[in-house]
């Protein structure tokens, strides 16, 4: 367990955010909840109000602060997310905004201004980012996922063998796509809705890629019908999609699926936020995958 990377202990990763010379006057500082890999903090000094995150990189995820920092600066600048104001030392912190986070059926409600916010995401996004543009493709994740449970002898160790398949063909089914800048962590969580207008936040998974991961991934994390996922690709495509570009779609979310569910075994390993319950996130989501995966089989054949 890598706690020192977690910022695990409240009282330790308290008192990291105190310690920036970034605040002026008097500080008060309150835990936020909900963060299943960081632990959150809101700071209000004599000039405004901050969420505080301390982690720091987290190697087994593919997770780099620096990469983050780019895309979250990138997406300040167009429009899509609050401010950054500090990265270093393990402590992201970002402007403060007012505003609810939301469900999954806040997103199954919204679902044209989710899509809207994406589309700007991958129109707008890539021309900002500076230095080395990072790459993100589940399926080379998922492999080194598996690698890495192998090597820790993780108790669903014995079931990786039978999974590799599966990825092997949902990306075989995946078609050539414009690469585009994409958040690749779109969990319901990640939007958040100010009254006026929504914000996408969390950059972690910020990375070059195809567009249909994160239009999958919203129907996979979001439980979308039938008729949601006509909305979401008809809304990002305007147009009607074609037979390739379906089976691509629901090939993903069958991968977006199984991406949530090994990425809870590997923080099971790694991991201690407090109150995340890792191996339950890891149980819910392969069940969402196997009954997604069941029903593109289904569909599509092996």
């Amino acid at each position: 367990m890598v706690a020192d990377e977690t910022g695990s202990g409240a009282a330790a990763a308290e008192a990291r955010v105190r310690a920036l010379r970034l605040w002026q006057g008097a500080v008060r500082i309150e835990p936020l909840k909900g963060g299943v890999s960081n632990a959150s903090f809101r700071v209000t000094d004599s000039r405004g109000s901050y969420v505080a995150r301390v982690g720091g990189d987290y190697s087994f995820h593919q997770v780099s602060r620096a990469r983050e920092a780019v895309a979250s600066r990138a997406a300040f600048e167009a429009g899509l997310s609050p401010e950054l104001v500090h990265a270093g030392d393990g402590v992201m912190v970002l402007r403060h905004i007012e505003a609810r986070t939301y469900a999954e059926a806040d997103v199954r409600a919204n679902a044209g201004a989710c899509v809207d916010i994406l589309r700007r995401c991958h129109h707008d996004m890539g021309r900002r980012i500076d230095g080395q543009g990072a790459i993100f493709w589940v399926f080379q994740i998922l492999r080194d996922y598996a690698r890495t449970l192998d090597r820790h002898a993780h108790r669903n160790a014995a079931e990786i063998a039978g999974w590799m398949p599966a990825v092997d063909a949902l990306e075989a089914a995946q078609i050539p796509l414009p690469i585009v800048f994409g958040h690749h962590d779109i969990l319901p969580t990640n939007f958040m809705d100010d009254g006026r207008r929504l914000w996408l936040i969390d950059w972690e998974y910020g990375a070059f890629g195809t567009a249909m991961f994160d239009l999958a991934s919203i129907a996979a994390n979001n439980s979308f019908d039938d008729a949601g996922e006509r909305l979401i690709l008809e809304t990002y495509l305007d147009r009607t999609p074609t037979a390739a570009e379906w089976r691509a779609f629901h090939a993903m979310k069958a991968a977006s699926a199984l991406r949530e569910a090994v990425w809870g075994m590997i923080s099971e390993l790694f991991l201690a936020a407090p109150g995340v319950d890792y191996v339950a996130y890891a149980q819910e989501y392969m069940g969402r995958f196997e009954n997604v995966h069941r029903a593109y089989r289904e569909t599509y054949g092996d």
